[in-house]
């Protein structure tokens, strides 16, 4: 890629995350955006289609850099414990980021972002648990509430938190399996 290209690409994203921290997406304008990227409104639209388009893009390839982590996918169903505390840690790798892109309207985004590509890499590794709806829910199941107890329970310490969430995890999933 050209590195002018990229030097835009990255001085949109770095004006994005700045008055995303500030704001919801919903009241980041366009002009805003160019102004603070000091870019013309028409570079800005020859690579995104708006200001959702940008954010989605970010919130995708952050949830993918989360799961790029995992080494071993097998491990959900052969060591839950270990496999959850992975997914933690990655998170809270990103936890700034996190927190800025997802935050507002968008929270709800993270956890179905996140379960899409759970599932993707699950399906990889498995692929006849495409078809499982019992699995599928499970999964489903284990990842939405361990996302709420971690954030609702942060008050307790992540590291506590999260040791809990993997006993659980691992307590719950051969139920399933």
């Amino acid at each position: 890629m050209d590195i002018r290209i990229e030097k835009t690409k990255q001085s949109i994203i770095n004006a994005f995350i700045e008055i995303r921290s500030r704001k919801e997406v919903e009241r980041i304008t366009v002009k805003e955006l160019c102004e603070k990227a000091r870019i013309n409104k028409s570079t800005f639209y020859a690579h995104y289609k708006d200001i959702y388009d940008l954010s989605d893009q970010l919130e995708t390839e952050l949830v993918d850099s989360i799961m790029e982590n995992f080494n071993h996918p097998e491990n959900l169903l052969q060591n839950p414990a270990d496999f959850t505390k992975e997914i933690f840690m990655g998170y809270m790798a990103k936890d700034t980021l996190i927190r800025t892109l997802f935050s507002g309207s968008r929270s709800k985004f993270l956890v179905q972002k996140m379960e899409s590509a759970l599932k993707a890499l699950v399906f990889s590794v498995y692929p006849d648990y495409r078809k499982d709806p019992q699995l599928n829910i499970m999964l489903s199941y284990l990842l939405y509430g361990s996302y709420y107890a971690f954030y609702e329970n942060r008050k307790y310490g992540d590291a506590s938190v999260i040791n809990s969430i993997s006993q659980f995890t691992a307590r719950l999933l051969p139920a399933f399996t």
